[in-house]
């Protein structure tokens, strides 16, 4: 299957589940790397039983940035679309992140927030935008995440109208790291009862990489397992999907503002065309959802 059949199925609600690959092992081999530097003789899947909270809020506060600003991952991260088939002179990327997600509830807020159910494009991301999440190590059922297939198109009440992406750059992505124990930055939440049954948990191996649309409903799992997840996801949008708003539908989304400035052309790191970004940014103004959608 070419990638344009697929960013249309995806577009269509589908999940696609691949087995590990020499460019993904290569990625998560680095952030391996990277972690095992950050946590010394400490296993870092068990290392939260053993580490104040605060400390371990620390440590993840240096080692995210340091893995997702790596020269490093510059190299890795083209090559890998390339292998999964994506044209590198049309599709744009942005950073990658390192996830983690830790158990019984140790740590949950900023630096390792546990998402409720959401949208990506409900914190701005544009309706054509690919989702792309790979664990570091195993995963399990308990410690991944779930979609919600049902709401794919069906829309939930949520506070996506009070959501800003320029001010939330501002004012809220630098603090993450502070907020332990409670966070109490706005974030677009579900603002009626949401039925998470039933459930897709999908679970790749290391390496392994799940793809989906940005216009998902998932959320975090809340993790039993007795081990932090650590994972790695980033986001790609492809040219001809933005110049012609090729996309999921919008269902439910009135936020303003978009991350399209965040992404980078896998050829040459060139920035998105800036009329696109002030395209979108109209768009998202003139959204009619957002009148109808109480403030």
């Amino acid at each position: 299957m070419d990638d344009d059949t697929r960013r249309g199925l995806l577009f269509q609600g589908e999940l696609f589940v691949y087995s590990a690959t020499p460019a993904s092992l290569a990625l998560v081999e680095f952030a391996r790397k990277l972690i095992a530097e950050a946590f010394g003789d400490r296993d870092p899947e068990l290392a939260q039983h053993e580490m104040e909270v605060g400390e371990f809020a620390a440590l993840l506060a240096e080692l995210k940035p340091r893995f997702i600003h790596h020269p490093r991952c510059q190299v890795l991260l083209p090559a890998l679309l390339e292998e999964m088939g994506c044209d590198p002179a049309l599709t744009y990327f942005d950073v990658p992140r390192l996830r983690t997600s830790t158990s019984n509830d140790y740590l949950t807020t900023g630096i390792s927030y546990a998402f409720h159910p959401h949208r990506d494009c409900w914190y701005s991301a544009p309706f054509n935008q690919v989702n792309w999440w790979i664990p570091v190590f195993e995963v399990v059922p308990e410690n991944a995440m779930a979609f919600h297939p049902r709401y794919f198109d069906r829309p939930v009440k949520n506070g996506s109208a009070r959501y800003d992406y320029a001010e939330w750059n501002r004012t809220s992505r630098r603090t993450a790291a502070q907020h332990i124990g409670t966070d109490t930055r706005e974030q677009p939440k579900p603002e009626e009862p949401v039925e998470l049954d039933p459930q897709i948990r999908v679970v790749p191996e290391p390496g392994g990489t799940l793809i989906f649309s940005g216009a998902q409903f998932h959320s975090t799992v809340p993790n039993t397992s007795g081990r932090t997840r650590f994972s790695i996801d980033f986001r790609t949008v492809h040219m001809d999907d933005v110049r012609h708003h090729r996309s999921a539908p919008n269902v439910d989304a009135a936020c303003t503002g978009t991350t399209l400035r965040d992404f980078v052309r896998c050829t040459d790191f060139a920035a998105m065309p800036e009329d696109l970004a002030v395209d979108y940014e109209k768009r998202a103004l003139d959204n009619p959802l957002r009148t109808a959608t109480p403030l």
